[in-house]
């Protein structure tokens, strides 16, 4: 199943990354967060994708080109330019790069899409956030409903500590929880070709008049996930995933992870 990913925006409110890279291309632990995404989705089977692009995209272009022989072993005959790639880690994934233009609103960009997809059922998702959402469960919900349209819901993470009190008295006090009221967007999405309909041209909101059109209809339907989610909107978002990293025990790392090779040969 092919899985769209939205990397084109230009990610203002993380500026003092953003200035020189996509925000998909934000490291966390060492590696762009959109990396982090497609090995989730690698994880359940979906290793076929199409990356939206925009702004600066050419840093995901070269991301995607050079990784192959970064990650692998290299022998290089500096004589007749010819290098070989042997071991290292080489994932299987077919990746379509399409560039859907600087100032494309999220509708426009996944319209674009709409030529790589193929007339199937298809993933989507934003290029800035990840999870421990059960891609199999999530799938499964939607194939149950037969409605255009599946996303994700999550309750955000608290941005301050959260007090229950007994008069004045504190009753509990827990660090920065996951909110235990209301729900929201958390950009999973499992669609039909049917969606497509729904979206006019680029300067279409997919989160305004397509949701709104679709729920209006009554085909978009909510999979309630309670799990760990984390979009990197921000700075301190940023230093929040990384630390989870460096935790060694990331909530959204469920995937086993090859190691990279030790060494480059290079030959003369």
């Amino acid at each position: 199943m092919k899985v769209g990913i939205l990397a084109g925006g230009k990610g203002t409110r993380l500026a003092e990354e953003t200035d020189v890279r996509p925000k998909p291309m934000v490291e966390v632990g060492g590696r762009p967060i959109m990396w982090h995404i497609m090995m989730h989705y690698a994880h359940y089977g979906h290793n076929e994708f199409a990356i939206a692009l925009g702004y600066k995209g050419e840093v995901i272009k070269k991301y995607m080109v050079d990784y192959v022989s970064l990650n692998s072993n290299l022998t290089v005959n500096l004589g007749t330019g010819q290098i070989d790639m042997n071991g290292g880690v080489r994932p299987d994934w077919k990746v379509d790069l399409i560039d859907t233009g600087m100032d494309t609103n999220t509708g426009g960009r996944i319209k674009r899409l709409q030529p790589f997809m193929g007339n199937e059922t298809f993933m989507l998702t934003w290029g800035d956030g990840v999870s421990n959402i059960d891609l199999d469960e999530l799938l499964a919900f939607h194939r149950s409903h037969g409605k255009l349209a599946t996303m994700s819901a999550v309750r955000p993470p608290a941005r301050f500590g959260h007090l229950e009190f007994e008069g004045d008295k504190v009753m509990r006090f827990t660090e920065k929880p996951q909110t235990s009221e209301g729900w929201i967007n958390g950009a999973f999405f499992v669609l039909e070709p049917e969606v497509f309909d729904y979206i006019e041209g680029d300067d279409t909101q997919f989160e305004r008049e397509p949701l709104e059109g679709l729920a209006r209809d009554g085909q978009l339907m909510a999979y309630r996930h309670d799990g760990f989610w984390q979009c990197m909107d921000t700075l301190r978002d940023k230093l929040l995933l990384n630390r989870l990293w460096e935790s060694g025990n990331p909530p959204w790392r469920i995937w086993e992870e090859e190691s990279k090779p030790e060494a480059v040969k290079v030959l003369t």
